[in-house]
C-alpha cells in the first residue's frame, strides 16, 4: 500500500470536517441566536468536539491493532463498559420517547449507542480473526458472532433507537459473511434479527405513523392527522432541496431553518445544505464520501492480515452506511429515522465516534506500511 492512500484518505476527512462545519454554521443560525444571543454557540461547540475526536482518532491511529486481538481481555473490558453504559442510559428520563443519553457535567450528553457500533467492529473482529478457518463451522463461526452482535443490539433496541440497530446489525452480518460464515448458518440468525426489529416497530405507534406517512397513507388507508405530522419534516426537506436548485439560494439565506424544518442543525442538516449550495453541494457530499468509503476499501483490502480487514472494513460501513441512509431520509426515498450525518450533523459523542472509526482505519493503514517494510509480514493467527 502506498502512503498516497492514508493522505488522500486525511483530504477527504478534512474536506467533509470543514464543509460540515460551514454548513452547520448557516443551519444553527437562528437556534443560535436565540439560546444565546450569538451565532457561534454551536459551532463553537462542534469544534470543541471535533478537536476532541482528532486527539482520540490520533491514540488510536498509533496504537497497534493487533494488540486488540493479542491483549483481548482489554477488548472485553471495553465491551463490558459500554454495555453497562447502555443500560445506564435507563435510569434517566426519557427524553421524545427514547433513553438514549447521559448528562454529563458541562451541558453535555453522551450517547452509549454511538459507541456500541465501533466497539461492536472491534469485537466481532477479534472473535472473526481468532476463529480463523473455524468460521465455516456454526459455533465459532455464526453462534459466537451473533452472541457479539446481540449483546451490544439488544439494550439499543431497548432504548429504543432502531436506527443504531439497524446499522449494529447489517454491518455485524456483512463482517460475518465477508470473513467466510456460511450462508446457511448467517441467513437464519440475520432473519431473527430482522424480525425482532420488525416487531418491535409494528408496535411502535410513532414507527408505524412515519412508515405509513412514507407509504402516502394512513395505516387505516387514509390520511390522519397523526400521519401529516410524521410526514412533515421529510416534507420541508424536500422543499429546502427543491428551492436549492442548482447553486442554491446562497449560504446564510435558507428560508426552511427559519423554524419551518425541525432539526436542521441536526438530522436533516443535509437540506439546509442542499437549499443554500444547490446541487453543487448535495453531488460535492456524495462524492466525498464515496471517496471515503473506496479508500477505506481500498485501506483495508491492502491490510497484511484479516484482523485489519475486518476492522478497517466495519469502520468504513459504519461511517458510510449512516451518511447514505441520512441522505436518503432527507431525500424521501427512506421513512423518517433520526441517524446523524457524519461529520455534519451536530453532536459530540457522534463526532467522536466517527473521529475514532477514522482513527481505527488509519491504524490499520499505518501498520500495514511497516509490514510492509519488513521482511516477512505477520501471519494471521488462528487459535
Amino acid at each position: 500500500m502506498r502512503k498516497s492512500a492514508l493522505y488522500l484518505l486525511g483530504l477527504v476527512v478534512a474536506a467533509l470536517v470543514a464543509l460540515g462545519l460551514v454548513v452547520l454554521f448557516s443551519a444553527s443560525e437562528v437556534r443560535s441566536m436565540r439560546l444565546s444571543g450569538t451565532p457561534w454557540q454551536f459551532v463553537a461547540k462542534q469544534s470543541g468536539y471535533i478537536i476532541a475526536g482528532l486527539v482520540l482518532a490520533s491514540v488510536v491511529a498509533l496504537i497497534d491493532y493487533h494488540r486488540w486481538r493479542d491483549q483481548w481481555l482489554l477488548t472485553a473490558l471495553l465491551a463490558f463498559f459500554v454495555f453497562a453504559a447502555l443500560w445506564v442510559v435507563f435510569a434517566f428520563p426519557a427524553v421524545k420517547g427514547s433513553h438514549r443519553w447521559i448528562p454529563l457535567p458541562g451541558g453535555v450528553n453522551f450517547q452509549p449507542g454511538e459507541v456500541a457500533k465501533i466497539v461492536m467492529v472491534l469485537a466481532l473482529s477479534v472473535v472473526l480473526d481468532k476463529a480463523g478457518w473455524r468460521v465455516e463451522l456454526f459455533k465459532r463461526g455464526a453462534l459466537y458472532p451473533a452472541v457479539v452482535i446481540g449483546f451490544f443490539a439488544l439494550p439499543v433496541l431497548l432504548e429504543p433507537d432502531f436506527g443504531s440497530v439497524m446499522v449494529i446489525v447489517i454491518v455485524g452480518a456483512m463482517l460475518m459473511f465477508v470473513a467466510g460464515t456460511r450462508v446457511l448458518h448467517l441467513l437464519p440468525l440475520f432473519l431473527s434479527g430482522v424480525a425482532v426489529v420488525a416487531w418491535e416497530v409494528i408496535h411502535n405507534p410513532n414507527r408505524m405513523a412515519r412508515i405509513a406517512a412514507f407509504v402516502g397513507v394512513g395505516m387505516d388507508g387514509t390520511e390522519t392527522p397523526a400521519d401529516v405530522d410524521a410526514a412533515y419534516q421529510s416534507g420541508m426537506a424536500i422543499v429546502a432541496i427543491s428551492r436549492g436548485g442548482l447553486f442554491g439560494v446562497g449560504l446564510g439565506r435558507s428560508m426552511q431553518k427559519q423554524n419551518y424544518l425541525p432539526e436542521a442543525w441536526t438530522d436533516f442538516i443535509f437540506a439546509i445544505g442542499a437549499e443554500e449550495l444547490g446541487l453543487v453541494f448535495s453531488i460535492a457530499v456524495l462524492l466525498l464520501f464515496l471517496a471515503f468509503f473506496f479508500i477505506s476499501v481500498h485501506i483495508a483490502r491492502k491490510s497484511s492480515d484479516r484482523l485489519g480487514r475486518f476492522i478497517a472494513l466495519g469502520m468504513a460501513v459504519v461511517v458510510f452506511f449512516q451518511a447514505m441512509f441520512n441522505i436518503g431520509v432527507v431525500c424521501k426515498a427512506f421513512p423518517t429515522k433520526g441517524m446523524a450525518l457524519p461529520f455534519f450533523s451536530y453532536g459530540g459523542t457522534n463526532m467522536i465516534t466517527t473521529f475514532l472509526a477514522v482513527g481505527f482505519i488509519f491504524s490499520v493503514g499505518l501498520h500495514a506500511l511497516k509490514d510492509q517494510d519488513k521482511p516477512f509480514t505477520r501471519k494471521t493467527v488462528a487459535n
